[in-house]
């Protein structure tokens, strides 16, 4: 049962320590909007390219111009060799090389298949992977330019059949989720709740350790241990979970970003979540009742859960490991209801797995007291 004396002491000390009203206040919400600011233009543009050109003909000057008027890339430099344009890709200066041959124009006109090659760094995963489809669709429209300007050449063909010939097949994308392709909203979504997993984590563990400082975690844990531990995270769990409103209603309401599923549903998963990062933050600190050692753990078990979560990566192709790590990270089960709920706007029997995961959190808990107890026994058999 709560005491209203001890929320109180809670909040006085919150409002008593400059560090903890930042990890509540301030910082969360300047984060928040940080993220968001970097992704803000929502796609990338005028990505810097580089080219060889070894023709320098009219041809190899038209494709150079298709690879510039793609808004997504932009012909930064021109070389004369690729030596040159090598170091430039290296340090960065540009995102991809390409080369053009000499012989371009004459195996154009000999029906042959010229081989124009783009060099470009896949470790940029995002980069390479605008840059890779940008250059294929500009290739791909000079490409049919040129096979429509041949077979109009045969003097038997309409515009429309020759552009049909030279494009058999069209194909149209129209994608189901995220229909702009607004890359804000694809990672900002994801990213914004991973940072707010280390912010609770690492808030509860100063908070534990604030204790520490001021009487002995002993002192405070001797009469009622699991009582002072449930009021200290309750305090605490109403500005986190205000945290999360926050960046909800600045994703799906200031900014309008596309909601579909249940406020009810997602409003319940931030609840376990704040709940899970609580007990996983508690847990840290009563195992090793040292501030220092216990946000290592928090480093590094909260650091690498963007990668894990499931979004830039598929789950399906993690390894075993990979897959064990996921499924200890509460971001993980919730980023699955805010998904479902955000894109597909299930029911809650679809989400009840990610629901029953943030809960079985809570069963560390019984961790946490049993080692709280553990002390302050040790405590009162030393006095005796």
């Amino acid at each position: 049962m709560l005491h209203r004396h001890a929320l109180i002491r809670e909040w006085r000390q919150i409002a008593t320590q400059p560090w903890l009203k930042a990890m509540l206040f301030w910082l969360p919400l300047l984060m928040f909007f940080a993220l968001w600011w970097i992704f803000s233009n929502g796609s990338a543009r005028d990505l810097a390219i580089g080219v060889v050109d070894f023709e320098h003909s009219s041809m190899s000057r038209g494709v150079v111009r298709y690879y510039d008027a793609s808004p997504t890339l932009k012909v930064a430099q021109s070389y004369t060799s690729v030596s040159e344009g090598k170091q430039d890709l290296q340090s960065g200066k540009i995102y991809a090389l390409v080369v053009i041959p000499d012989s371009l124009t004459q195996d154009v006109l000999l029906g042959h298949s010229p081989t124009i090659t783009t060099f470009y760094n896949s470790q940029f995963i995002l980069i390479g992977k605008l840059v890779n489809a940008a250059m294929q669709q500009a290739q791909g429209t000079f490409n049919a330019q040129i096979e429509a300007v041949k077979n109009l050449s045969k003097g038997d063909t309409v515009p429309q059949q020759a552009l049909a010939q030279a494009v058999p097949i069209q194909t149209q994308i129209t994608a189901l989720f995220n229909s702009n392709s607004h890359y804000g909203q694809f990672l900002v979504s994801a990213a914004i709740p991973a940072l707010w997993q280390i912010l609770i984590v690492a808030t509860t563990v100063l908070s534990f350790s604030l204790e520490q400082r001021t009487q002995g975690i002993q002192r405070w844990l001797a009469v009622t241990p699991f009582q002072s531990i449930v009021t200290k995270l309750l305090a605490y769990s109403p500005l986190y979970l205000a945290q999360g409103v926050v960046f909800l209603w600045g994703m799906y309401g200031w900014l309008g970003w596309p909601m579909h599923g249940s406020w009810g549903i997602l409003l319940s998963a931030q609840v376990l979540m704040v709940l899970a990062c609580q007990t996983v933050g508690a847990l840290f600190f009563m195992i090793t009742l040292d501030a220092t050692r216990s946000m290592s753990f928090v480093a590094a078990f909260t650091a690498p859960a963007f990668a894990f979560m499931g979004i830039t990566f598929p789950t399906s192709d993690m390894p075993l490991l990979g897959q064990i790590w996921r499924s200890l990270l509460p971001v993980s089960h919730y980023i699955d209801v805010q998904v479902k709920q955000v894109n597909n706007g299930v029911d809650l029997t679809q989400v009840m797995g990610s629901l029953l995961a943030l809960s079985l959190f809570l069963t560390l808990l019984l961790v946490v007291w049993l080692r709280a107890r553990s002390l302050t026994l040790s405590t009162k058999q030393g006095i005796v």
